[in-house]
């Protein structure tokens, strides 16, 4: 929408024209403001599971403290699919990136990085999403977190 410096008569009216765009200023910052980007949480799952799932929930919880929609499949689909069983943990991967390309970022944690973990990079990479690492330094030597 395009606002004139011109009222309705046709005249030049400055006040109004700078009250109209400052109303439209601060409404497009709280729309920025209320914005929450959704973000994929690569975390490892195999090895030690439990102490794995308890730490995607911190990631989690790290993720939402600033003002981000976690998502870690690693969370929801074992609960009704199993990871050990090659053709679902195939399914599993399909959907995580069907998942990922929904995603804003890729947000990487931890100290080592899995098979799994490698390929949602290499997938999120291939697509040019932005990825984030936490806890590791990343290629190219810069650290986020």
């Amino acid at each position: 929408m395009s606002i004139s410096k011109k009222n309705g008569e046709g005249y030049y009216d400055p006040t109004a024209y700078d009250a109209l765009t400052s109303v439209m200023k601060s409404e497009k910052a709280k729309k920025k403001a209320d914005y929450k980007p959704l973000v994929y949480v690569c975390s490892p799952y195999s090895g030690d599971v439990d102490q794995n799932v308890k730490n995607a929930r911190q990631f989690c919880r790290f993720a939402l403290e600033r003002n981000c929609i976690p998502l870690a499949p690693h969370l929801l689909f074992p609960q009704f699919m199993d990871d050990a069983n090659p053709v679902e943990r195939e399914m599993a991967m399909f959907m995580n990136y069907v998942l990922l390309g929904k995603c804003d970022e890729l947000w990487v944690f931890g100290s080592q990085v899995t098979k799994g973990m490698e390929l949602e990079i290499a997938v999120a990479t291939k697509r040019n999403q932005k990825i984030r690492w936490f806890g590791r330094k990343a290629k190219g030597g810069q650290q986020n977190a």
